[in-house]
């Protein structure tokens, strides 16, 4: 066949080149398709979009048809999205916030940070570290916005649709980039005198399991949190206890030791408050070792923002 003979129906694309028709015919449609889940109207989703209704109805219908599935349930009085819609949206919505903004960042001048933050992190690390540190940071930039995630769970950062998230360092994944910002931490058993006037002091870790003791319950799969120790010779000691109370949050945990209600494993700057006014007595302090402190992580391909790049600065812990 001559070049003069080939017709456009002849030229088959290449992968990438079919799928970005593909995007390009249906990112406006999808982008419809959120404004009307968000507003549950198509009135004000095509006032929002600056369309007619009924292009904006003959948009999400040609989508469902192209898809081969209906999106959203129609009634005289509201528009919601089915189950393969919401499915959709799922995925959709953190995408189009992300490149939001993105566009946001590049459109700002350079010399404004701009865009939104999220961090997970435990309410103990948020408490005391990220807040004092992050509260200027919103004070000197208005333009960033920061927000922060009680997490226990070490969940996923993008399940979570985290930029980032803090964890003790020797938790940080491989492939994870970690920057230290907090001091090195240690965990100590503590207990009401009353308890140990009651129920006398544990002179080895495993000698907890006779002992009535306050659970921490980890957020990813709902398992309590074995406590962990190290004999004085560096062998790792973990100890599952039981006790009356479990929280899942650290602060709630040392309020129930203060109350008498059992032991705690809790992080010694929390604690050093109630130490110095008698309020908690610690035990099994061999076994207490230090451990690298709180570090921010994040993915290596993340493309730092503004708003990110100034958040870190903000938390690095100086030497």
């Amino acid at each position: 066949m001559s070049a003069a003979h080939i017709s456009k129906r002849d030229i088959v694309p290449e992968p990438q080149v079919r799928a970005a028709l593909m995007l390009r015919e249906n990112i406006t449609d999808l982008i419809a398709l959120a404004a009307v889940a968000e507003e549950r109207s198509f009135t004000r989703a095509a006032a929002r979009l600056n369309v007619s209704q009924s292009a904006l109805s003959h948009t999400i219908k040609a989508l469902e048809a192209r898809l081969g599935l209906r999106l959203l349930t129609r009634t005289t009085r509201s528009v919601a999205p089915t189950l393969e819609g919401e499915d959709l949206l799922s995925t959709l919505n953190p995408c189009f916030e992300k490149i939001e903004a993105r566009l946001l960042a590049l459109n700002e001048s350079r010399d404004q940070p701009t865009g939104t933050v999220r961090i997970s992190a435990t309410d103990y690390a948020i408490e005391t570290l990220l807040w004092p540190k992050l509260a200027p940071v919103l004070r000197e930039h208005p333009a960033v916005r920061i927000e922060l995630v009680n997490d226990y769970g070490y969940t996923d950062l993008a399940a979570s649709q985290c930029d980032a998230g803090v964890r003790y360092g020797d938790q940080v994944s491989d492939g994870m980039i970690a920057a230290r910002i907090g001091p090195d931490e240690r965990m100590i058993c503590v207990g009401a005198p009353s308890y140990f006037e009651d129920r006398g002091e544990p002179e080895v870790p495993q000698e907890l399991t006779d002992h009535s003791c306050v659970n921490l319950r980890l957020s990813n799969h709902g398992g309590l949190y074995a406590w962990e120790f190290e004999d004085p010779d560096g062998t790792e000691i973990n100890v599952k206890v039981q006790g009356q109370a479990c929280f899942n949050a650290i602060g709630p945990v040392m309020q129930a030791a203060i109350d008498g209600i059992g032991l705690a494993l809790v992080p010694e700057r929390l604690a050093t408050r109630a130490l110095a006014d008698g309020r908690l007595r610690t035990c099994l302090e061999a076994y207490c070792p230090s451990f690298p402190g709180f570090h921010l992580f994040y993915p290596s391909r993340l493309r730092p923002s503004s708003a990110f790049q100034v958040v870190l600065e903000a938390l690095r812990e100086r030497s």
